[in-house]
């Protein structure tokens, strides 16, 4: 699940299984179709089809299906068009959710998005309504195996970092949106990273205690996640670690 924890896409992509893999592959290319469409198949000259490649074999996503989706795109016979809309809301007990998709048909998308969260006790707002307790960052996540702290910290402040945290499993790097593409080339020329995307990061953090308000937020982002056209999901629920 996307959100505030740190090391849930490590987690995440450990526990994956092959149909989980399959969906998450099916994602991306819809990102690599957008990104050829709007600037080109040549990632050299096209920014956020670099960034989106990197995503995708951080995500262990074959080079062939990469390059297929490539030239699919930007072949004539392609007629994939894909709108980005984002959708604002709260879980159970006001947790902030953001989600963002890419469609091809806004409404059935608009509603399957809303049926999720009144199912669940949360409620669809507008546009805005949570957004701003959110900063939008570059976040590179490194798996801490063996890693020096304070060689680490140096390559990443040199590469652009804001800021930089290391946990005994996995080492988190935001940055600017602005400053994400270079730094995700300089620190992956040295370190395998484990996710490097731009994300909403929340600003503070919002805990349940109660069991049935947390069974219905993790079975609410469990059904966003799953919709085919829900690409990330953002919250601010402090996630206790058996619900991740």
């Amino acid at each position: 699940m996307s959100g505030h924890s740190k090391w849930s896409t490590i987690k995440r992509k450990k526990g994956a299984n092959d149909a989980q893999r399959a969906k998450i592959f099916t994602k991306i290319a819809r990102e690599i179709i957008v990104a050829v469409k709007a600037g080109g198949p040549d990632p050299d000259n096209n920014a956020s089809l670099k960034d989106v490649i990197a995503k995708a074999r951080s995500n262990n996503m074959p080079n062939d299906n990469i390059n297929r989706t490539i030239k699919k795109a930007a072949g004539d016979t392609d007629t994939s068009t894909y709108e980005n809309i984002t959708y604002e809301g709260y879980g159970p007990n006001g947790v902030a959710v953001i989600v963002e998709t890419l469609t091809d048909n806004r409404n059935r998308t608009a509603a399957d998005v809303r049926h999720a969260f009144d199912k669940f006790g949360g409620n669809m707002g507008q546009n805005g309504c949570v957004s701003f307790m959110f900063d939008r960052k570059g976040v590179i996540v490194i798996e801490n195996e063996d890693i020096d702290e304070d060689e680490i910290t140096m390559d990443a402040l040199e590469a652009g970092a804001d800021d930089i945290e290391v946990d005994e499993e996995a080492i988190e790097i935001t940055t600017s949106p602005d400053a994400f593409s270079a730094a995700r080339e300089a620190l992956e020329a040295k370190y395998t990273l484990s996710s490097a995307q731009i994300s909403m990061v929340p600003q503070t953090m919002t805990e349940l205690t109660d069991p049935d308000s947390i069974k219905n937020m993790t079975r609410m982002l469990e059904m966003l996640e799953d919709n085919d056209d829900v690409q990330d999901v953002y919250h601010n629920w402090d996630m206790p670690e058996d619900a991740e």
